[in-house]
């Protein structure tokens, strides 16, 4: 069985200078740092939510999360999902992630936590670097580009208004 303090990397500064030092791929500052717990599918899923809810339950006690998401797993394109769920807790620094892992709330979250089987859960740390999602960067369009659509746009809008106009084929001269 791994000792409670397993939720703390022994190295898990030195790899935070290593990821944002100067030459470094890795673009820094990070948005915010992340723990994440991924649960596989359990044999008794009775007692695996009982055992979830009381750990659930201290983590809520935990301090310095900034954020908690769960993600229940509905399904795999490749078969049968080897996750059934996913905690994710967020945390401002790798010092604010390490002062709430060690914290009182913390160890009785890893002792609640380790009542599962070892093989039951994998734990994770990963730096987030775009913390709200995103989008692909669309490229400009240039000059021609626009002057065509505005062109588009505008036959369009003339196309409309013709078919708007409505002609009356009997005129007041010929109605007697």
């Amino acid at each position: 069985m791994l000792p409670v303090n397993a939720f703390i990397p022994l190295h898990i500064k030195r790899m935070s200078r290593i990821l944002c030092s100067d030459d470094s791929a890795m673009k820094c500052p990070r948005a915010m740092i992340k723990f994440m717990i991924l649960f596989g599918p359990p044999e008794d899923a009775e007692r695996f939510e009982n055992i979830y809810q009381d750990f659930l339950a201290l983590v809520e006690r935990m301090p310095n999360i900034r954020r908690r998401q769960v993600v229940h797993v509905t399904g795999s394109p490749q078969g049968a999902p080897e996750i059934y769920r996913i905690l994710e807790l967020y945390f401002e620094s790798t010092d604010a992630q390490t002062e709430a892992l060690m914290s009182d709330a913390g160890q009785e979250a890893g002792k609640e936590l380790h009542r599962l089987p070892a093989d039951a859960f994998q734990l994770l740390f990963a730096d987030v670097y775009e913390e709200a999602g995103g989008s692909t960067p669309q490229p400009a369009a240039d000059e021609d580009t626009v002057a065509t659509n505005e062109k588009t746009v505008q036959a369009d809008e003339d196309a409309a208004a013709e078919t708007e106009t409505v002609s009356d084929p009997v005129s007041p001269s010929s109605a007697d």
